[in-house]
């Protein structure tokens, strides 16, 4: 019964015989690799965007942080929500990386809204040479706490950076969770929409470890390019990085496994909302949410080895709610859901 993370669950099998395949004899190393080349071809397919400059690192935050460098000049800020990964959890990454630049966070939420953007891009001072100057935009897709922007939500946004004279990062660890949720395509939800730069993730929905960064801007690229080399995260032997999205990407295997943890998010929700006593603090959209539950329900869930993050103390009243995080993988079986619901329900 584990929901702590979708970062903890085990790759897919497919990736695993992709990167035995690619143990074979000698590749070029650094991203030289005809395997590399298939993925490039691939990715720019799935976006529509023959142009895109294709990268691949190891981690979501190497991927969030090269990318903002590439559009963020020391002396800017970067506009992202108070909940954005690159603000809570990436130990001020983006902004060394950047050089110094810092981090000017928008409205209250998980999710950006226009008229906070509005807000907080019309306060940046533009002429002050003693202050911050503005600079890109970073959303998340899905947000945070589960939640997903909507194609005319991300161009409401990107509208308004570009007003600004700046670019927009999507850091989209779970895009493909995202993607799922919605009726649209790839290309739909990313340049389109006025995404000049994705983090493309695929770790924590059944890769090995490795994220993709596609720059829609090619002029970008040659600077992404010697930045990763700057900063250490060009893979000598980078076959094993292309093999894991090459089959990631081989038959919509992404788009699969995304809709199978989604699908187990649903039906974990369903259940949390028939627990009495609990309640979802909002209805998730993709593949994790927050809810509280009884005091009790979490004392039984946890003396029975369930994993999750927990925010609050077992000791109390069992009867007060306390409020924790639950994620969904793509290879949580449903029997481990059923399993967790009937304990908590007791």
């Amino acid at each position: 019964m584990y929901f702590a993370s979708d970062n903890a669950g085990p790759a897919h099998p497919s990736i695993l015989a992709a990167m035995t395949e690619a143990n074979q004899g000698y590749a070029m190393p650094y991203g030289n690799d005809e395997i590399m080349d298939q993925v490039r071809d691939r990715l720019r397919d799935i976006f529509e965007a023959p142009e895109a400059a294709v990268y691949l690192v190891a981690t979501g935050t190497a991927a969030n942080a090269l990318a903002l460098a590439t559009l963020c000049a020391p002396y800017q800020t970067v506009f992202c929500s108070p909940d954005a990964h690159i603000q809570n959890d990436e130990c001020n990454a983006p902004e060394f990386y950047i050089g110094a630049g810092k981090l000017t966070l928008v409205g209250t939420g998980d999710k950006i809204t226009p008229d906070a953007l509005t807000a907080a891009m019309g306060d940046s001072p533009r002429i002050s040479v003693h202050s911050a100057q503005p600079g890109p935009l970073s959303i998340t897709q899905a947000t945070e706490k589960g939640r997903v922007y909507s194609v005319a939500e991300i161009a409401a946004l990107t509208d308004i950076a570009a007003a600004a004279g700046q670019k927009t990062h999507m850091d989209g660890a779970r895009f493909a969770n995202a993607l799922v949720a919605q009726n649209c395509t790839p290309a739909e939800m990313t340049w389109r929409a006025g995404v000049d730069a994705l983090s493309f993730g695929g770790t924590k929905n059944g890769c090995v470890g490795v994220e993709a960064v596609v720059i829609f801007d090619p002029e970008k690229a040659w600077e992404f390019e010697l930045r990763r080399k700057r900063g250490a995260h060009l893979f000598s032997k980078h076959r094993y990085l292309s093999a894991q999205m090459l089959a990631y990407l081989e038959g919509d295997l992404w788009q699969d496994m995304a809709r199978a943890a989604n699908a187990n998010m649903a039906r974990l929700a369903t259940g949390l909302r028939a627990l009495p006593g609990a309640h979802l603090l909002q209805d998730p959209q993709a593949n994790l949410t927050f809810a509280a539950l009884p005091r009790a329900a979490h004392r039984r869930l946890q003396d029975a080895g369930a994993k999750y993050y927990l925010f609050g103390a077992l000791d109390g009243d069992p009867d007060e709610t306390v409020e924790a995080r639950f994620v969904c993988d793509w290879s949580l079986p449903e029997t481990e859901i059923d399993r967790f619901l009937d304990i908590a329900a007791g």
